[in-house]
């Protein structure tokens, strides 16, 4: 699995993804858009050396999805209301984190070939972080 971090504002999400994705495996991870790079404090606080064990890249979103789309990867972003998590079909998967406010932007979403949702019971809304966490761990094959 890809995790592409889009538009991530707060460093302390951006070390708990890399933090995630270290934990779950993800192949790469890829920090588009406004997302700071490592090194950064605030960063490597929450990370604890994840950001010295993950492949990670800076690179132009609509770069990165062209890629991935060509070289064989579903490219799926992480919001409310796509189709339910848990149903999607293991293969070559990445995955798109959005703003902590704001989600994906359109023209981004307008890439993807889809939208995965985790559901929930009363409040429809996660930490980034938290979200990536959950994800990462479902769509790990």
């Amino acid at each position: 699995m890809i995790v592409i971090a889009h538009n991530i504002r707060s460093l302390h999400n951006i070390g708990s993804i890399f933090r995630n994705a270290a934990a779950f495996g993800v192949e790469k991870l890829y920090l588009t858009g406004f997302t700071e790079k490592p090194p950064r404090k605030e960063i490597a606080k929450v990370a604890l050396g994840a950001e010295q064990l993950v492949n990670w890249e800076v690179g132009d979103i609509d770069d990165v999805i062209a890629d991935l789309k060509q070289n064989g990867y579903r490219v799926l972003g992480l919001e409310t209301g796509g189709e339910l998590i848990e149903r999607i079909e293991p293969g070559k998967l990445a995955l798109v984190l959005g703003n902590e406010v704001e989600g994906i932007d359109e023209a981004t979403r307008g890439l993807l070939d889809g939208l995965v949702t985790i559901p929930m019971a009363k409040k429809q809304s996660l930490n980034v972080s938290v979200a990536s966490g959950i994800a990462m761990y479902i769509l790990r094959s």
